[in-house]
C-alpha cells in the first residue's frame, strides 16, 4: 500500500504542483487548503505524514502542528516555510516537528524529507512478513484505532515497557499480542497472565517459579512464567491487582533483569520484555498507597489507551459481521446475516462491556436465530436480556414498550380492539403505538410474528 500524505496549503498552484510531484513518486495525496480542513480530514482517515504550509488562513501552520501533535502523536509533520519563519520552525523541531523546507524547494529535497519521515513513522519489520500481519487481530476502519496502532507499531520495535489502559473488554491482550508480533521478539514466546485471577499466595510462584520443597505441596521444581517467556514477551494483565509485596519483587526484576524462584538461593538472569494492562485508575491507587510509584514509572515508559467501543462506533458493523461469521462456522449453521436496522441498532447502542459484550450478544443472536436473517426484534430482545447492557432510561422504556405490545398481539392473535382494551388505550392511540414500533397486527394473526 502506498503511503498517504496530507498536504495543506492555501496556494492552489503550489498545492497542485506538490500534489503532482508526490503522486508521481507513488504516494496517495489528500490535498486541503486550510488547517481546519486538515483536522477534519485526519478525523476521517489517518495519514502517514502531514506536509503543511506555515502561513495559512485562520489557524496557522504552527497551531495546526500543535493540535495534530496533541491528537495524533505518531504523525510526522514537515513544515513548508519562508525565510522569515525559519527561527520559529527550528524551535518547533525541538517540540517534535520532523523537519522544515524553505521555499522555494526542489522536488528531490521534498521527496528526500518525505521518505525520511515515512521511514520514521513506519519502521521496517525485521521479520519480513506481510506488513499488516502484526495487527490482524484488529477489525477496524476507525481513525482513532489507526492512530493507536501507529503508535503501537512505533513502540513495538523497541524494548520499552508499555502500559495498556482501557475498559474491560476493549482488547488489551489483543493489543499486547500485536505489539509482540511486530517486535524483534516475535519468534519467541508470548505469555499472558491475569494478575487478578491467581490467588496472592500463588502468584509469586507462577511468575518466578519455585524450588522443590519451597512450600507445602511443592513436590518438584517448577519454572516460572518469566523463565518460560525468556527471549520473548510477558503480558501482565490487571497489574493494578498485584499485591504490594509482589510489586517490590517485580520492580527488582525490571531493574536487575533477573528473577529469584521461591526457595532458591541464587537469582536467574532473564531477558523478557514486560507489557502490562489495567482497567483501574492507577493514579488513584498511587495516591492511596496500594500501588508503588517506582513500579508505575518502570511499567509506564509508554502508555497506550484503547478506546471504548462507543468511541469507535464505525467499527461496530464490521465487528458484528466478523463475530457472526465465526459463530456460523463454529456451530455449523447455515449462513445468516443481520438485517440493516438490526446493525443500525447495534451501532447506536451502549456497550459497557465493549467488544467482549458485542461478541457474546452476536453469538446469542446466532444460536437462537431460526432463519437466515437476524432481525431488529431479535437483537433488541438479546440486548434487553443482557445483564451487562446498561441502557439509557429512554432506550429501556422503548424496548419494554415494544416487547409489551408484541405480547399483547400474540395473546389476542393480532386483534387490535382486544389489545387496546387490555392496555387501557383507545384504538387510535394503540394504532399509533404499533406504527411507532413497526408492528403489523396481521403478522400475528398468521402466526408469523418476528
Amino acid at each position: 500500500m502506498s503511503a498517504k500524505i496530507l498536504l495543506v496549503d492555501d496556494d492552489p498552484d503550489l498545492l497542485r504542483l506538490v500534489s503532482i510531484r508526490l503522486i508521481a513518486a507513488g504516494f496517495e495525496v489528500i490535498a486541503v487548503e486550510s488547517a481546519e480542513e486538515a483536522l477534519n480530514a485526519l478525523a476521517v482517515q489517518r495519514a502517514d505524514l502531514m506536509l503543511s504550509d506555515w502561513k495559512l488562513p485562520g489557524m496557522d501552520g504552527m497551531a495546526l502542528f500543535e493540535e495534530a501533535r496533541r491528537r495524533y502523536p505518531a504523525l510526522p509533520v514537515i513544515m513548508l516555510t519562508a525565510h522569515g519563519t525559519v527561527p520559529d520552525a527550528i524551535e518547533a523541531i525541538s517540540h517534535g516537528m520532523f523537519a522544515y523546507l524553505i521555499k522555494p524547494f526542489d522536488g528531490k529535497a521534498l521527496l528526500d524529507k518525505v521518505n525520511q519521515a515515512l521511514l520514521l513513522s513506519s519502521p521496517p519489520n525485521p521479520l519480513k512478513h506481510d506488513a499488516d500481519d502484526w495487527r490482524s487481530g484488529f477489525i477496524s476502519c476507525s481513525p482513532v484505532m489507526d492512530e493507536l496502532l501507529a503508535e503501537a507499531r512505533l513502540v513495538a520495535v523497541t524494548d520499552a515497557s508499555v502500559l495498556i489502559r482501557g475498559e474491560s473488554g476493549t482488547g488489551k491482550e489483543v493489543l499486547a499480542q500485536a505489539i509482540h508480533r511486530a517486535s524483534l521478539r516475535a519468534a519467541k514466546p508470548f505469555i499472558a497472565v491475569n494478575c487478578g485471577a491467581i490467588p496472592d499466595n500463588l502468584l509469586e510462584s507462577e511468575l518466578f517459579g519455585h524450588e522443590k520443597g519451597a512450600f507445602t505441596g511443592a513436590s518438584q521444581k517448577q519454572n516460572g512464567l518469566f523463565v518460560e517467556a525468556d527471549g520473548g514477551t510477558i503480558f501482565l494483565d490487571e497489574i493494578g491487582d498485584m499485591p504490594l509485596p509482589l510489586q517490590v519483587k517485580l520492580l527488582r526484576v525490571l531493574q536487575e533483569r533477573e528473577i529469584r524462584p521461591v526457595g532458591a538461593g541464587r537469582a536467574i538472569p532473564v531477558n523478557v520484555r514486560v507489557l502490562s494492562a489495567t482497567h483501574r485508575d492507577l493514579a488513584s491507587l498511587l495516591q492511596d498507597g496500594s500501588f508503588r510509584e517506582d513500579l508505575f514509572y518502570r511499567l509506564n515508559v509508554v502508555s497506550l489507551a484503547l478506546p471504548a467501543l462507543i468511541e469507535r462506533r464505525e467499527d461496530i458493523p464490521l465487528l458484528a459481521r466478523h463475530f457472526l461469521a465465526q459463530v456460523v462456522v463454529r456451530y455449523a449453521k447455515t449462513d445468516c446475516h443481520f438485517a440493516a436496522d438490526a446493525l443500525s441498532f447495534l451501532s447506536t447502542a451502549n456497550w459497557p462491556g465493549n467488544i467482549r459484550q458485542l461478541s457474546n450478544l452476536v453469538e446469542q443472536c446466532c444460536v437462537l436465530a431460526t432463519g437466515p436473517i437476524i432481525t431488529l426484534a431479535q437483537v433488541q430482545k438479546a440486548m434487553l436480556n443482557d445483564a451487562a447492557a446498561i441502557l439509557t432510561l429512554a432506550e429501556a422504556k422503548r424496548l419494554f414498550e415494544r416487547d409489551y405490545l408484541e405480547r399483547l398481539l400474540r395473546l389476542t392473535g393480532g386483534n387490535v380492539s382486544d389489545c387496546a382494551r387490555l392496555a387501557d388505550r383507545n384504538r387510535t392511540e394503540f394504532y399509533r403505538l404499533l406504527q411507532k414500533h413497526d408492528l403489523a397486527p396481521a403478522t400475528f394473526k398468521t402466526g408469523l410474528a418476528p
